[in-house]
């Protein structure tokens, strides 16, 4: 078992497994490279690929002595269009077509929508988006039988090809029954996290909740406006947000994502949960082994945001350069952060502390590291709250939290600035202090004269009890005290 350094950057890197990065050695190299998760999609792929995939990531662990965290992204509903008496058709720019509920093949004047309760739901304007938005229809009259539109941008349509529905909240729910099963699988293998499509309200987020049985964390992917009208319950709800930026840009008009992508990373931020930006964020480099400037401006401003983390889709899981894709994410992030004025950027989002002990101490802090030199903040949690208390007031110095779980280390993932290790629970104040010493110290956060800031609760294993902060100065000497 060999020690693996501090990052050196406070957002997160989650990379997308596929099959250009399930091999355990490729694995290896993107954790090496600066992978500190992986999403395991469960839209491709079978339970026991997964399996494997999750079982190296597990080895991961033991060989460099930090936790990773697993997120088990659920495929959700898809609505799609039936089939085609020749496999595809064309829709005329300017012309007319047809949804309806009949079985049979269809043509350029028609198809079946297999989706009973769409019908009766669509009122005239409303749109219906084909294949990601190439072709858009716009509703001109609808029943219970069908759909009649006009098309605003016509095209080659062909068979099962998918349907979004941006301007009604779609009846159905988030979890069909591939996901439940897919969930069950994910629960029983020890995933961290659980990310949820197709979220619209609030119910959904509960019916998975109560699925995962207390295990792991839940994500709510935003990819739907309707998503976006109850952000606050959505994330009231939640654990964490992904910024689903692919589905929110076939939905939307493209100039509406970036500002709705602040707005979201705000709003998660000022609830102290962490925020995930998502999707084509270093596209170019699916084919090609460097990024396009554009690319390393919209990683940087996820950075500047105060993003926790950020996401590669498709470039890890089934690019030509999932190595060169986490290593320059690595490389833009951490250049971001040594910005002089980083620190200023992702704090003009005013996140005021609520009127808790825990929130003031967790604020406290910011505000000594922005007054002494401070090596590191030694947080000591069981659940993780008092880390991500610390993480919404975004310090300019690493957390490195110390907890006796290991769920809530891995969890430490996909949290801004937190640097997780499982280790052996504490029982007095005494002990806490020299544990905190003795962990920096192994863990290359201080050296000699070096001051850690320790915030905890006691009593000790009590959630919600943070009540203590402590300024503590390394001697130097605390490792080879205690081995000796």
């Amino acid at each position: 078992m060999q020690k693996f350094d501090p990052r050196g950057r406070k957002v997160k890197i989650l990379a997308t497994v596929g099959p250009a990065s399930r091999d355990p050695e490729m694995l290896r190299r993107l954790f090496k490279a600066g992978a500190d998760a992986f999403r395991v999609n469960m839209s491709h792929g079978d339970h026991a690929t997964h399996a494997e995939t999750m079982k190296a990531i597990r080895e991961l662990e033991r060989e460099f002595y930090r936790p990773v965290a697993i997120l088990c992204d659920l495929q959700g509903p898809k609505l799609r269009v039936g089939t085609f008496k020749d496999g595809k058709a064309v829709i005329r720019h300017s012309g007319h077509f047809t949804l309806d509920r009949n079985p049979e093949p269809g043509d350029e004047t028609r198809v079946e929508l297999p989706h009973p309760e769409l019908f009766g739901l669509m009122s005239k304007g409303d749109r219906l988006l084909i294949n990601d938005g190439k072709i858009r229809l716009v509703v001109k009259e609808a029943d219970d039988e069908r759909i009649f539109c006009s098309a605003e941008v016509g095209g080659v349509i062909s068979d099962r090809k998918g349907v979004n529905v941006p301007d009604a909240e779609v009846p159905i729910p988030a979890l069909t029954g591939k996901d439940r099963k897919d969930l069950a699988f994910a629960m029983e293998n020890g995933a961290d996290w659980i990310g949820l499509s197709f979220v619209q309200r609030p119910e959904d987020l509960a019916e998975a909740r109560k699925l995962m049985g207390g295990k792991g964390a839940l994500c709510a992917k935003i990819e739907k406006p309707m998503a976006v009208r109850r952000l606050d319950e959505l994330i009231e709800m939640s654990d964490g947000i992904m910024v689903a930026r692919g589905d929110l840009g076939v939905e939307l008009e493209p100039q509406e994502v970036p500002p709705l992508q602040k707005k979201i990373v705000n709003a998660a931020r000022l609830k102290g949960k962490p925020v995930i930006v998502a999707t084509q964020m270093l596209e170019s480099m699916i084919e090609s082994p460097a990024p396009t400037r554009a690319e390393v401006s919209d990683v940087a401003n996820a950075v500047y945001d105060g993003a926790d983390a950020v996401m590669l889709s498709a470039e890890t899981a089934a690019g030509e350069w999932p190595e060169e894709a986490v290593t320059i994410m690595h490389k833009i992030a951490h250049q971001v952060e040594r910005d002089p004025d980083y620190i200023e950027r992702v704090r003009l989002l005013d996140t005021p502390p609520d009127p808790t002990t825990a929130d003031a101490l967790a604020h406290a802090c910011m505000t000594i590291a922005d007054t002494v030199k401070i090596g590191a903040i030694t947080v000591f949690t069981g659940s993780g709250s008092t880390a991500r208390r610390v993480a919404r007031e975004r310090p300019s110095v690493p957390m490195l939290v110390l907890t006796p779980s290991m769920r809530t280390a891995r969890r430490m993932g996909l949290l801004w600035g937190a640097h997780a290790v499982a280790t052996k629970d504490i029982g007095s104040f005494e002990e806490m202090i020299a544990k905190g010493k003795r962990m920096a110290l192994r863990h290359g956060f201080g050296e000699a004269g070096s001051k850690l800031i320790a915030l905890a609760g006691v009593p000790f294993g009590t959630p919600g009890s943070t009540n203590l902060l402590h300024i503590v100065t390394l001697s130097g000497d605390e490792l080879e005290k205690y081995e000796g």
